[in-house]
């Protein structure tokens, strides 16, 4: 029996203690911090902790609470609590007591974002990625007033067919790239160049519109989505529950390297488990290199015809024949290496956090990074 209670008790302490790994504090972390306007949820996070990310697992909430969080304002005021043996963050409201000769000013009741929004917007409103059968559908600019070839604000349009229950405001958008997985080469979508917004005046067959925003040249031909519903932005910052791995596909903003606040998109979306919030961790990826030393057996093999993916079939003599049309190959996310080529490890480098998710896609921004983060870098749960 007493060795059943010893056993327990080393248990308890070994659960406590992964349990305390699992949350590391900063150094000369402040007891307490009271939120003011321009604070971010990652930010205050930060001041705690030294994955901004755990946030969720100090602050107590379930799966329904990160995507529905009860909102910080300005004036609340943010308590770490290590009582119960494991930190957990509490906020309170309180009412303060000004000093006299204090003026009051009344706070600023806009809740706290978990980033700097304005670096978001444009991509939080506008149509990014779209499938392919969603061009032929989408309507197109068939004129504009008085024959003109570039349209900008103030210029009325003419749209092929828009009827009047598919909405008064729309955004102006050309096909741009195809978006492709650099794993399996896969199309995971084209990405829309937006360029404008415009205002329906008249609708039917053709319909007619003014165009009120301009961020690029407007053309004939270019197609028109409806500006839809709000997106979310009261969102968490947590780690996806299954490990999910995908790669760094495009770069935003004119440049070729990607730093804190940059914008890029990855090979991942809802369809692989993404969800807004998803913090994941920026790797380099590990270059593939040809082993200076292979093994004998690797150095005097040669790929044989099954190897490379031929029909092979026998007639009555077992003479081969070969049908060299290839099989086709199956879809994979595994990197498959040719014999002698080793693929190194890769690297921790930074860490993002999703904000927009598609069905294969999604638009994240670099929170952290240590080094100038690449295209094709790879990105894991942390």
């Amino acid at each position: 029996m007493f060795r059943h209670i010893i056993t327990l008790l080393v248990f308890c302490c070994l659960s406590f203690s992964i349990n305390a790994e699992e949350i590391a504090l900063k150094n000369n972390h402040p007891d307490r911090h009271v939120v003011v306007k321009g604070d971010t949820l990652w930010g205050i996070s930060g001041k705690f902790l030294k994955d901004p990310w755990q946030w969720p697992k100090v602050w107590k909430l379930n799966r329904a609470q990160i995507k529905n969080p009860h909102l910080i304002y300005p004036g609340d005021v943010v308590v770490l609590d290590t009582s119960s043996g494991s930190p957990q963050l509490r906020l309170l409201r309180e009412t303060i007591t000004l000093q006299p000769g204090a003026v009051e000013e009344p706070l600023e009741r806009t809740a706290v974002s978990t980033i700097s929004l304005n670096v978001i917007a444009p991509f939080l409103s506008q149509p990014l990625v779209i499938e392919k059968d969603q061009l032929a559908a989408s309507p197109r600019i068939i004129a504009g007033q008085d024959n003109r070839v570039v349209l900008s604000p103030g210029t009325r349009v003419y749209i092929n067919k828009i009827e009047e229950d598919d909405g008064i405001n729309w955004y102006v958008y050309r096909p741009g790239d195809s978006l492709i997985d650099p794993d399996t080469k896969e199309v995971l979508g084209m990405e829309a160049t937006y360029l404008g917004d415009a205002k329906i005046t008249k609708y039917g067959q053709p319909a007619s519109a003014d165009i009120v925003k301009a961020k690029e040249e407007i053309f004939t031909k270019d197609r028109l989505v409806p500006t839809g519903d709000n997106v979310e932005t009261s969102f968490v910052p947590h780690a996806p529950d299954t490990q999910i791995t995908g790669r760094i596909i495009n770069i935003y903003g004119g440049v070729a390297e990607a730093g804190p606040e940059s914008i890029v998109s990855i090979s991942r979306g809802s369809a692989d488990g993404i969800e807004v919030g998803h913090v994941l961790a920026i790797n380099r990826y590990g270059r593939v290199i040809k082993d200076p030393e292979p093994p004998k057996e690797e150095v005097n093999s040669k790929p044989k015809l099954r190897e490379l993916n031929f029909d092979v079939k026998r007639d009555a003599d077992g003479k081969a024949i070969v049908n060299f049309e290839k099989k086709p190959e199956k879809s994979t996310t595994e990197l498959v290496l040719e014999p002698g080529m080793i693929k190194l490890p890769d690297e921790r480098i930074g860490l993002l956090m999703v904000f927009r998710v598609f069905e294969r896609v999604s638009y994240a921004l670099v929170m952290q990074a240590t080094q100038p983060i690449n295209k094709l870098d790879s990105v894991q749960t942390p």
